[in-house]
């Protein structure tokens, strides 16, 4: 099978259904971005690797880059595609609240906004944070305008989350003083 079709040189793609709409089609826009944040979780995953200190958090992420790929799927059904991919589960966001109290148990508690830098493995964990709501946007837009998985939207919310205390625990481990905001 070849990878390249020539169907989208004008301009379009194809949804899961074999709707053809324009590659700005919001629901395009909001299945790429989380396609983006699926690339950017994995290149996080890869930098967190080898550190045994980091070992769950890498098992977390794997498990995250697989349901962004079920998410990236239910956003790219169109018309006759609404049963070709499963719903996310209604406790679909659970573990990642499981992972955040986790976390969040083993921090200090601060009273000022963090700061991104001090280590590159901390700043990508924010550059998936800020990518990740870059989607949630996208996916509101989408459902919006076409509905989409109303698990969808609660699993995005709940994973900026996710990677924000990803940073936190990531920064307390590597023994790295954290930057807070003081304006």
């Amino acid at each position: 099978m070849k990878v390249y079709t020539k169907s989208g040189d004008r301009g379009t793609t194809s949804l899961v259904g074999g709707e053809r709409v324009a590659k700005s089609d919001t629901r395009v826009e909001a299945y790429g971005t989380v396609d983006e944040l699926t690339a950017f979780t994995a290149l996080l995953a890869d930098k967190l690797s080898g550190d045994d200190r980091l070992a769950e958090c890498v098992a977390e992420l794997r498990r995250i880059e697989s349901q962004l790929m079920t998410v990236a799927a239910l956003l790219a059904v169109g018309k006759g595609g609404e049963d070709k991919i499963a719903p996310l589960s209604a406790d679909a966001a659970l573990p990642l609240e499981e992972a955040i109290d986790r976390m969040q148990e083993q921090l200090p508690a601060i009273t000022k906004f963090t700061i991104p830098g001090g280590d590159e493995r901390m700043s990508l964990c924010h550059v998936c944070r800020t990518v990740c709501r870059r989607a949630e946007r996208a996916a509101l837009r989408a459902d919006a305008e076409h509905g989409t998985d109303a698990g969808v939207l609660v699993y995005l919310n709940r994973l900026s989350d996710y990677f924000y205390v990803l940073g936190r625990t990531v920064t307390a481990k590597l023994g790295v003083e954290e930057i807070l905001w003081i304006p």
